[in-house]
């Protein structure tokens, strides 16, 4: 009889030992999106003030905090989140689809024996997953800029749209369909660096504080490598950010990524490409530190609800 009891009960422990191998699957498509979302409460002033300067012709003398005051105390201190709404839209669709897919493209180039992934897998990754995110949010992207630069503009310019999906519809049947697109050559190139570094770097950096005996998956680990990445990040995109905005930002109709660059470069210097780099940090480093954070608990969150559904 013992005998039998102990044949009984070996295959439960092969079930109990085999469960959590089934866990490791992909993880939802929307994990990013919703994350960037939770992120952009945070750091949509600070993208406000960016654009602010960034649209600024010639010598700025405000800077940042200055910039921001001056926002908040002829406009409003709300006015700090105008456009809050194609904020919110941008990163429901942009960061969604660029996440997403990063994701799903690591699984599919990348080692199929769990070994980790090479550096320029996930470059090429990274540059896939921005270009068709920044395809996807660039619509977003046109109201974003013009709704937060709304309040600069003299009062017979401004738009006064009164959130994302009217300034979608207006400039359709004002403007045209075609000026969704505006801008989407550096606004694709932007994203592309985004997420190749952005992305690419915080794995790279958590990857190598894992390394280490002093850092373990937890949440300092996520703080340190998704405020270096965000660093990494402001830097590499700032000259395309710069383009970007001043494109979109613009009436006209027929002006190109290459002439916006030399025309800046010829009447400001180069170290306009730069302008705006602290509050574009400053909105980027908390923006990417939220994201990675948030992302990181609806991870723990989805995988243990998976497992939960496994032992049921």
């Amino acid at each position: 009889m013992a005998v039998a009891s102990t044949q009984v009960q070996l295959p439960a422990v092969k079930q109990t030992q085999q469960a959590p191998l089934s866990i490791k699957a992909r993880d939802p498509f929307w994990l990013g999106g919703a994350a960037s979302c939770a992120a952009a409460f945070v750091s949509h002033p600070f993208d406000l003030t960016k654009v602010r300067l960034q649209t600024t012709q010639g010598t700025n003398t405000h800077g940042m905090i200055g910039t921001m005051i001056n926002v908040a105390r002829n406009e409003g201190f709300f006015a700090l989140y105008t456009g809050l709404s194609a904020s919110l839209l941008r990163q429901g669709t942009y960061s969604t689809v660029r996440f997403g897919t990063y994701d799903v493209l690591k699984e599919k180039f990348g080692p199929k024996d769990g070994s980790r992934i090479p550096v320029s897998t996930m470059m090429l990754c990274g540059v896939l997953a921005g270009c068709i995110g920044g395809g996807f949010g660039n619509p977003a992207d046109v109201v974003n800029i013009r709704m937060v630069n709304d309040g600069k503009l003299p009062k017979d310019q401004q738009r006064h749209y009164k959130h994302a999906f009217d300034g979608l519809y207006r400039i359709v049947k004002e403007e045209g369909p075609g000026q969704l697109m505006r801008g989407l050559g550096p606004n694709m190139n932007r994203a592309i660096l985004m997420t190749s570094s952005q992305l690419v770097s915080y794995d790279g950096f958590k990857r190598q504080l894992l390394a280490t005996p002093w850092f373990r998956d937890n949440l300092l680990t996520h703080f340190a490598s998704s405020l270096l990445a965000g660093l990494v990040a402001t830097t590499v995109c700032a000259p395309l950010d710069v383009l970007k905005t001043r494109i979109m930002n613009s009436s006209s109709t027929n002006i190109s990524s290459t002439h916006m660059f030399i025309h800046i470069v010829k009447t400001e210097g180069p170290m306009a490409l730069f302008k705006g780099w602290l509050p574009a940090f400053l909105r980027l480093g908390p923006h990417t530190i939220v994201t990675f954070i948030v992302l990181e608990q609806l991870k723990v969150l989805v995988h243990q609800k998976k497992q939960q559904q496994q032992q049921q």
